[in-house]
């Protein structure tokens, strides 16, 4: 699937953000400007080592839910508690970059995230070096997953790497893309 007609969110990225980005962390320069670079999406099956054909099932869930297909990720070493060993398939994850990335986002955005059950916002916490990590519980929250052709329901990881380096310049990006954002309690209790 070709992303011909450039994404709602990178061409709002373009005109509205980028300005607003400009004046609120007070940059002239235009690349010193956060941007999204890629979203990586992943999957962790710990299961695989009873059943291998629930590897392919994530390597599917997370093609259909990017676009684009995703790579079956091996062990790296063995761990003999999990029965796990070295060269073993264990997940999958496919990385996003560019207009597909934007692509994604806004969906995750507009459609994904408004379908969680009992949102209270996605956590604050940033990597220190400008990248933002979260997890979902589900992947039946992407419309493009049917449930009922899905072989056990698993979590799933999406990390934003955003140009910048700094957590405050990340996380002024994905507020202006109107990501949500848990609340910051004012005052104490007590």
């Amino acid at each position: 699937m070709a992303v011909t007609a450039t994404p709602r969110l990178l061409e709002r990225y373009r005109k509205e953000i980028r300005p607003r980005l400009a004046t609120r962390l007070k940059v002239d320069n235009d690349l010193a400007l956060p941007r999204l670079l890629k979203v990586t999406l992943s999957m962790g099956v710990g299961q695989a080592v009873e059943n291998k054909k629930l590897v392919e099932t994530a390597a599917q869930s997370l093609t259909t839910i990017a676009g684009q297909k995703a790579v079956v990720t091996l062990a790296k070493t063995s761990v003999a508690q999990w029965k796990v060993r070295d060269g073993m398939p264990i997940g999958a994850k496919v990385t996003l970059r560019g207009a597909r990335a934007y692509e994604f986002m806004d969906r995750l955005i507009s459609v994904v995230i408004p379908r969680i059950r009992d949102f209270r916002g996605c956590p604050t916490k940033f990597d220190g070096r400008g990248n933002y990590s979260l997890g979902i519980a589900e992947q039946s929250v992407f419309p493009e997953i049917e449930v009922e052709k899905t072989e056990g329901l698993s979590g799933l990881n999406v990390t934003m790497t955003i140009s910048g380096g700094s957590d405050a310049a990340s996380r002024a990006l994905l507020e202006e893309f109107g990501f949500p954002f848990e609340r910051e309690e004012v005052g104490t209790r007590g």
